[in-house]
């Protein structure tokens, strides 16, 4: 059985976990530092697996209806920023995929999802408001897709 960190349950009205990561080409990007915009975090288990890079290329092809909303988009893997760049690049993804590489899943743990048995991030997407507050949460289980029209109306409730 798959233990998803049971220490964090982060839910909706809850002050979203500050975090620096490195995107593809190893600059810091700080969470803190959007604030005053909504940010969208998705976390993905494997860089280039099916699933992934279905809902990743779902997010590619709809880019605008964040960008309309004013949501930064940002996708965190555990994956180590040089995977994520090769995936970036072959499926031409303009938002910011994030290493949550080492300490190993740390960013993942403090969202509550985080598999330590498996070493990965189970599938949570995270609206957070200007003021660091989420304000829509999902997370599904092992191997099961994120609805694309939960996101229209989680924007849509901004």
């Amino acid at each position: 059985m798959s233990s998803v960190s049971p220490e964090v349950t982060l839910a909706v009205g809850d002050a979203a976990p500050d975090f620096t990561l490195p995107n593809t080409h190893g600059t810091p990007v700080h969470l803190g530092d959007l604030r005053g915009k909504p940010v969208l975090v998705v976390f993905v288990p494997f860089a280039f697996s099916g699933n992934c890079t279905a809902e990743l290329c779902e997010l590619r092809d709809n880019i605008e209806e964040f960008e309309t909303a004013g949501v930064e988009l940002l996708v965190v893997s555990c994956d180590a920023m040089y995977s994520l760049k090769a995936w970036a690049e072959q499926d031409g993804y303009t938002f910011d995929l994030l290493s949550d590489f080492w300490p190993h899943g740390e960013v993942a743990r403090a969202y509550g999802v985080f598999d330590a048995e498996r070493g990965l991030a189970v599938r949570g997407s995270f609206l957070i408001d200007s003021g660091g507050i989420v304000r829509w949460a999902v997370v599904n289980p092992r191997g099961q897709r994120r609805d694309f029209a939960g996101y229209r109306a989680a924007l849509a409730g901004l």
